[in-house]
């Protein structure tokens, strides 16, 4: 079971940032795949909130979105959007695992309109609780595609801001001092954030990756530190979660 799907690198890279005993604040499609899998490998007593409502539960098959029933089995509470968004305003959330159209240099995630806001070339979902949990969260994971249009110098539409426009932009806008953006995983590499700049940071390129692909295809200047690693490949055992989460393949693809 050595060969693996791009999606599925993404998923276990992901997985891979959230830790023990943590609680995140999980979004639908990828993200939540992913926060799944880490509960089942590194980080069984990983917490999972959905935004519609459910605390803790014990998934027991893949939900098609967070608002799903499966996303209650076995939780410990299944209030609704004010209460989990309640619970990351008292600071109860470690991480927002988000995704959106567009990520900029600053990490501002974009899921509301291609183009201009009136008359946009594309509109698309909206923020949903994305806002909300980025904003509160102490630190927020996004997931995109690697492509110059997805990650712009700077986003359409701030749906959810990352650092806005730099350094202390964040506390300038209101939001609580110490959260953020702090990783995006791409299908191509894993970036971080510098914390004089607040810019996107590349940390490790994906297996098979060049660095120069890296560059081609972000839409601006990515930082790039002298000691870039290579991304781990999914191990067996990861494969083995990921194909029992989905296995019909639906997001992750085979």
């Amino acid at each position: 079971m050595s060969e693996y799907t791009p999606v599925e690198l993404m998923a276990t890279v992901a997985s891979h940032q959230l830790e023990d005993g943590r609680t995140v604040g999980v979004g639908t499609g990828l993200p939540m795949i992913a926060a799944l899998l880490a509960q089942k490998t590194h980080a069984p007593n990983l917490i999972i909130l959905f935004e519609a409502g459910s605390m803790a539960p014990e998934v027991p098959t893949l939900p098609i979105s967070v608002g799903d029933s499966r996303c209650s089995h076995r939780a410990v509470a299944a209030t609704g959007l004010a209460g989990i968004m309640e619970t990351g305003q008292r600071g109860m959330i470690d991480y927002a695992f988000l995704g959106g159209a567009e990520v900029d240099m600053y990490g501002n995630i974009n899921s509301t309109v291609i183009g201009d806001h009136d008359h946009p070339k594309t509109r698309l979902p909206g923020s949903g609780g994305a806002n909300d949990f980025g904003s509160l969260s102490w630190r927020t994971i996004i997931i995109a595609r690697h492509e110059k249009d997805k990650l712009p110098e700077r986003v359409n539409f701030i749906t959810t801001p990352g650092y806005i426009d730099g350094s202390g932009a964040r506390e300038r806008a209101g939001l609580p001092r110490g959260t953020g953006p702090y990783r995006v995983i791409t299908n191509l590499a894993l970036m971080g954030f510098d914390k004089e700049t607040c810019r996107m940071k590349l940390i490790s390129v994906h297996p098979g990756v060049t660095l120069q692909q890296v560059i081609d295809n972000t839409g601006f200047e990515l930082l790039i530190p002298d000691d870039v690693g290579t991304s781990a490949l999914p191990t067996k055992e990861e494969l083995e979660r990921l194909r029992e989460i989905d296995p019909a393949g639906i997001i992750i693809g085979r």
